[in-house]
């Protein structure tokens, strides 16, 4: 019924369309008036398109802040299942509401990223950590987990380094939380091993690099207005847009998307890139360890961020990492100009389990004179 009804007023629409494209025709045939009038009706027709049109009878991108919001729950399984139907997460809520579907997606996304970092610290036993580690009450942050032995550990110490997008500390992909389970797209099954084995284990958060605050009326207005053109190239693009502003108030009405706030990204310090991060937690806490073996697991961006971190701190980690696991790495020496000692200690020290239908361990062709890479199966 609800897409019957959409598809009604896309009808509507466009007979709407029709309408002003036959009263365009007619008023090609007058004076200098209605050719003006002809202009606006051009512009109107330009800028009207039917994805802009969907969005009116789009509900408001509102939702719940908690799992039982959303009527889902992890089972006993880690599986995410309806509190109701027991059935798994749908991602076609609501039909063809594509953009809809997504950011309500991204809003389930955040609350089981919350609900991971709860689970760090209530089954892991981990600390969480919060970078800088001198920094002041005002200034944005961001933050690491690590095991109550993670700096006094005399023996071994793993390190978790996720890829990039939207996972967090203590995640592989969401994707994986989501669809399958949270022992598949979660690095607590590393954790809970690693620790029973007598690790220290650290947790890096390479993406948590600023937070997003929404801009005031001033910045807005600011950043609109900015601009190195000339005073005069200004003043005639003002004109310009008064002399069109009444057609925008013509044709706004068929327009009425929901306008989302604008934001502004305010870089955590010393953290604003997944590399500087690496870096950072490497000069506060890895290098600052007891362990005599470091290991570090690298998914996907995090090889890259390991990599760059060898490249700004060669001596260090040659003395204390003692093995590299990656999984489909994405870095490559030739783009971060890895020199020869590196790759060298990469071909003794890391390997990089990559996506193949090979059986797992099996050597796997690579092009690249680093690592040696094998099947990570099926």
């Amino acid at each position: 019924m609800i897409v019957l009804q959409r598809l009604m007023y896309i009808y509507l629409s466009i007979l709407n369309l029709l309408t002003v494209w036959v009263m365009m025709a007619q008023l090609q045939q007058g004076g200098p008036d209605e050719k003006e009038k002809t202009t606006a009706l051009k512009d109107l027709l330009s800028r009207i398109d039917l994805d802009e049109l969907m969005k009116k009878d789009e509900p408001p991108l509102e939702f719940p802040d908690t799992l039982e919001g959303f009527e889902y729950i992890f089972n006993e399984k880690g599986q995410l299942r309806h509190i109701k139907t027991g059935e798994p997460f749908v991602f076609n809520y609501r039909e063809d509401l594509h953009r809809w579907n997504q950011k309500r997606y991204e809003a389930l996304g955040e609350i089981i990223t919350k609900y991971v970092y709860e689970l760090l610290q209530t089954e892991c036993h981990l600390k969480k950590v919060t970078l800088p580690v001198d920094a002041t009450e005002s200034e944005p942050k961001s933050f690491i987990f690590m095991s109550e032995d993670a700096l006094t550990n005399p023996d071994k110490l793993l390190v978790l380094i996720h890829g990039n997008g939207v996972v967090r500390a203590g995640q592989w992909a969401r994707r994986l939380i989501i669809n399958e389970d949270l022992d598949s797209g979660t690095q607590i099954p590393y954790i809970k091993r690693a620790i029973e084995e007598g690790y220290g284990v650290i947790v890096l958060n390479p993406n948590e690099n600023y937070i997003e605050v929404e801009k005031t009326k001033a910045q807005v207005q600011l950043s609109s207005d900015s601009s190195d053109e000339p005073a005069e190239k200004r003043e005639r693009k003002d004109k310009i847009q008064k002399e069109t502003k009444k057609r925008r108030d013509f044709y706004e009405k068929y327009r009425n998307p929901q306008k989302e706030k604008e934001t502004m990204q305010m870089y955590i310090r010393d953290n604003g890139s997944p590399e500087e991060h690496a870096i950072y937690v490497w000069d506060h806490f890895i290098s600052q360890s007891a362990a005599e073996n470091v290991f570090f697991v690298a998914h996907s961006y995090g090889g890259l961020a390991f990599v760059e971190l060898m490249i700004q701190r060669e001596a260090e980690v040659k003395n204390k990492v003692t093995a590299v696991a990656l999984t489909d790495s994405v870095h490559n020496v030739w783009h971060q100009e890895v020199g020869k000692s590196i790759r060298e200690w990469m071909r003794e020290n890391c390997c990089n389990w990559v996506s193949s239908s090979e059986p797992l361990d099996t050597s796997v062709e690579s092009m690249l004179p680093d690592c040696p890479r094998v099947s990570a199966g099926e």
